[in-house]
Parts: C-alpha cells; structure tokens; sequence
C-alpha cells in the first residue's frame, strides 16, 4: 500500500494539486494535513490527523460508486474519522466555499 501512496502522491489528479497547495504547511489555520494517507484498507485524498478529519474529492467516477462510498465512509468513521466530501467542480470553481466548509469542520 505504500507503493500505491507514493504513486497517487506523485500522480496527483487535478484537482488534487489545485487544493493541496492550500492545505500544505501548515496554511490552513495551522492545521497540518497529509496527502493519500493510509488508513487500511483504504488511502485517503486527505487527512487532517490532529483533527481526525478526512477530505475526499470526487470525480464522476464516484456517481456510479455511491454504494462504495458510503461503505468506505461508515469504515473510516466507525474508526473515529469523520469524512467530508467534495465534488471536484466544487473545488475547480469554488475553491474559498470549500476551504470555508473544512474550516467550519476543523473547528467542530
């Protein structure tokens, strides 16, 4: 699995490297942030450890796999994560809503 991160690491997708810069060092509130981080069986997008919050971008792919999904998620939060997801477009044409939205969450 770690192959695989490092692999998704260097092969980001678009908008994977539109979000990160905005996530790394630190520049989100001084939270700090890791990318396809994993948390077995699964790698996730993003991860905020300290604040046990996951951020996962979603391309069309994933209308076709809500079921999926929804059973990765009740994973991860069964393991005391909790996830919020965005569609890319969300993140292609509202990038401040959405760094808003994991603001809103990282102070829950």
């Amino acid at each position: 699995m770690k192959s695989r991160a490092k692999e998704l690491r260097q092969r980001q997708t678009d908008v994977e490297f539109l979000l990160w810069p905005r996530l790394k060092n630190r520049q989100l509130n001084g939270n700090k942030f890791r990318r396809q981080h994993i948390i077995k069986p699964y790698i996730v997008d993003f991860i905020c450890l300290e604040k046990n919050l996951i951020i996962e971008l979603d391309g069309g792919q994933h209308s076709t796999q809500i079921n999926y999904d929804q059973q990765r998620t009740q994973h991860l939060q069964q393991r005391g994560y909790r996830v919020i997801r965005f569609w890319n477009n969300d993140v292609m044409i509202n990038m401040e809503g959405v760094l808003s939205e994991i603001l809103r969450f990282l102070v829950i």
